[in-house]
């Protein structure tokens, strides 16, 4: 009996080790499902909306370090991939997406639904090509995935749909053809030597770690031992590098710490390991920089450098020790240490609740949810304010692991990459740390929880507004315009859907709340009625900032609103923040 081209496809995806694909059925994927519905090996995980099946595919990948995969079919199926899919590519995760297409006979005639999907996802993948003969499979479709694995990032593989269900069989790789291996890149012998130069010569060195840094936290905490330097982290390092670290000093950028901020600033060398951080304004300008990392695009990039290096940060810090002469001057270390206990002190002062005292602070939220969270649980945070608090407040220890689109900075976010995290890992607790806004922007996918039977646990920031948007309003001078939400009971919601929920006004209820919830067996929602007029102050305010606020506070009065002044500053934390 000859197989089917969608034979050939799930063949290949079940031998580089896919479990599981993520879409919404269409006619041009007939071939694709009923392929996966006869072989059982492969789950079709149904949602409501392919830009969650993008999202979701890019959160398994960046938890297992494996291809995921998704897919859309022919023309609106495959164009709602695009979002999700440049949050993968810009995440370096490796994902496919199966793009169907219309029939071939039929492309080049404006038919229905046509799109041009080889050209179109061109620019959110690093390969993308058509496949409009049986031949050419299962060639395209294994270059794919070598591809979206050897590079980290999406491949996309258009397949019209009456070319999946042709008849055509071919030998397929061994699995070992397909799942590569990663390399461990080092740099070369002088580079190694100048990068070692250029340290021993510095007397105040700043560590800067990002993403890149997953799997070396053991060798940059010796490496600031010898060289006594304070590590600072992008919100993408967070994960990998702030626990158990004697000599981490907090976050910098937009939403950091001041401590961060000004271990940078105050630093004469500074080494950037694995990290793309985009903000310029928070690099030094006066310290000479250097930058391990694997991808040389991204090398001095952000600011000058006087060196660059190609390399995995373990591997090369490995390689890097023996060449360093151990310092014995703390002085830098130790003023960074103590401005990082301050700006500590400034953070937790927020962090808290009275009852019978409502608003309740998003600060309070998410720090009684980090502490009844499990020790391996997976946080999803929404863009916004969400990923404020969840970089400020959600507390790593080497086992729990966050997710944000933080390259590519999408709203609705949070929910989707949950989905994917869940339905990797069943037994794991997953909680998604959601925004009122970004929920309800694919909230048509809470109905998926259900469905798929995913037991995530859903916490909504429902300050009924845009927030982080509205800050910025107010920082340029602006009176917020298009921010405000007139949200539903999101509890009351939930529970019509079957999934229980409960919604928290009064500070004094909450802690009682997030324990039901995350200790609740299935899908849960809390709906937690958060502070409005919440300031979430950078490490440092220019001179235009301050400008921009009182430009919006004279505004408001001018135009009637002043009860938005008086809101802000009945909610408790400006001061604190203020005078953080």
């Amino acid at each position: 009996m000859s197989k089917k081209v969608a034979d050939i496809v799930t063949g290949v995806l079940s031998r580089a080790g896919v479990r599981r694909i993520y879409g919404v059925a269409g006619d041009s994927l007939n071939g694709i499902t009923e392929s996966l519905r006869t072989r059982e090996d492969i789950e079709w995980v149904h949602v409501r909306h392919e830009e969650v099946a993008a999202f979701a595919a890019g959160a398994e990948a960046q938890l297992t370090g494996e291809l995921a995969v998704c897919a859309g079919s022919c023309g609106p199926g495959n164009t709602h991939l695009i979002n999700g899919l440049f949050d993968c590519q810009r995440t370096r995760v490796p994902v496919l997406a199966i793009a169907a297409q219309i029939p071939s006979a039929e492309i080049g005639r404006n038919y229905f639904q046509e799109t041009k999907p080889d050209q179109l996802l061109q620019a959110c993948s690093d390969y993308c090509e058509l496949v409009s003969q049986p031949a050419q499979l299962p060639g395209v479709l294994e270059t794919a995935i070598r591809s979206a694995i050897g590079n980290r990032s999406v491949s996309v593989v258009v397949i019209p749909g009456d070319v999946a269900l042709r008849n055509w069989d071919a030998p397929l790789s061994l699995p070992a053809g397909l799942r590569l291996a990663p390399p461990v890149v080092l740099p070369d012998v002088s580079t190694l030597d100048a990068l070692a130069e250029l340290l021993n010569k510095g007397r105040r060195v700043t560590l800067f770690c990002g993403r890149g840094c997953a799997g070396a936290h053991d060798q940059i905490v010796r490496l600031a031992e010898a060289l006594k330097a304070p590590i600072v982290h992008a919100l993408g390092g967070k994960e990998h590098v702030e626990w158990d670290n004697p000599y981490d000093v907090g976050m910098t950028g937009l939403i950091g710490f001041r401590s961060g901020y000004q271990a940078m600033m105050n630093c004469d060398t500074l080494l950037m390991l694995g990290t793309d951080f985009p903000y310029r304004q928070f690099y030094p300008t006066n310290a000479t920089i250097a930058q391990i990392d694997i991808r040389p695009e991204s090398i001095g990039r952000r600011a000058p450098i006087s060196l660059g290096v190609v390399g995995d940060v373990g591997p090369t810090i490995g390689a890097l020790m023996p060449r360093l002469k151990p310092k014995s001057d703390g002085a830098h270390l130790s003023d960074s240490l103590a401005n990082h206990v301050k700006a500590r002190e400034g953070f937790d002062d927020l962090a808290t609740g009275k009852p019978g005292r409502p608003p309740i602070h998003p600060q309070y939220l998410t720090k009684v949810v980090s502490d009844h969270a499990a020790e391996d649980a997976v946080f999803t945070f929404d863009v916004g304010t969400v990923t404020v608090w969840a970089a400020r407040y959600l507390k790593m220890n080497g086992r729990r692991r966050m997710l944000g689109s933080l390259a590519h900075g999408s709203m609705a976010n949070a929910l989707p990459q949950a989905i994917g995290a869940q339905a990797a890992f069943p037994n794991r607790q997953v909680i998604s740390l959601s925004g009122d806004g970004g929920f309800a922007m694919l909230m048509g996918d809470f109905l998926t929880l259900a469905q798929q039977k995913l037991p995530v646990k859903l916490v909504v920031y429902n300050n009924g507004s845009l927030g982080f948007v509205a800050l910025e309003m107010k920082g340029g001078g602006f009176l917020e315009f298009g921010t405000d939400l007139e949200n539903p009971d999101f509890a009351a919601m939930a529970r019509a859907m079957g999934i229980h929920a409960l919604r928290v006004e009064d500070p004094g209820d909450l802690e009682t709340a997030i324990v039901d919830v995350l200790s609740h067996t299935g899908p849960a929602l809390l709906d937690v009625v958060t502070n409005k007029q919440e300031l979430s102050m950078p490490p440092v305010i220019t001179t235009e900032e301050v400008k921009g606020f009182s430009l919006w506070g004279l505004r408001a009065v001018l135009n009637g609103r002043g009860d938005e002044i008086v809101d802000l500053l009945k909610g408790g934390n400006v001061v604190k923040s203020l005078l953080r």
